[in-house]
């Protein structure tokens, strides 16, 4: 089996290209930062040790996750691990190993740099392609479907939370 799942985040702003041929795909790279904490031996201290894993993402979440991730954001990308080789100019085989993610969750509301997002990827989670948490609201609000009128980016408007559910603040949420 060949699965992973991922948690860091975005250590530049997403590169978007298109393949080329009559089928035009979008194809998005972006590299994510992960933390694992290890025991240094010798202080006893714990201390974070970063890994920069490369992902590639396709087709309309390519698109989305170049509209909505920037640089800092914080995503989850469950997908699998791809190795491959090539020459280079020098003539040298460079080996590659990255994952092609096939769902990113944007986990940064909205407020939290970068130009959108919240929770929500495109192919499910919360929200799933219309937005979902965080996205409910003006930019400059943060939070978990704050509800309330507002204008979306589309120029329409929320009628408010639906009906059994109530506002929250971002000071409330465990994590």
């Amino acid at each position: 089996m060949n699965s992973v799942i991922l948690i860091g985040n975005l250590t530049r702003d997403p590169e978007l290209r298109y393949s080329t041929g009559g089928n035009q795909t979008a194809i998005c790279r972006f590299t994510v930062a992960v933390n694992e904490r290890r025991r240094n031996p010798q202080t006893q201290e714990w201390e974070d040790s970063p890994s920069f894993i490369p992902v590639v993402v396709f087709g309309k979440q390519a698109e989305n996750c170049d509209r909505f991730l920037s640089k800092g954001r914080k995503v989850a990308v469950n997908g699998r691990i791809q190795t491959g080789s090539y020459v280079n100019k020098e003539g040298n085989k460079v080996y590659t190993t990255e994952v092609i993610a096939n769902n990113i969750e944007f986990l940064s509301p909205r407020n939290e740099g970068g130009q959108g997002g919240g929770f929500g990827g495109y192919d499910g989670g919360f929200g799933q392609q219309s937005g979902g948490y965080g996205q409910n609201q003006q930019a400059s609000q943060g939070g978990y479907g704050q509800g309330g009128q507002f204008q979306d980016e589309q120029g329409g408007s929320d009628p408010g939370i639906p009906e059994g559910f109530q506002k929250i603040q971002d000071d409330d949420i465990p994590f």
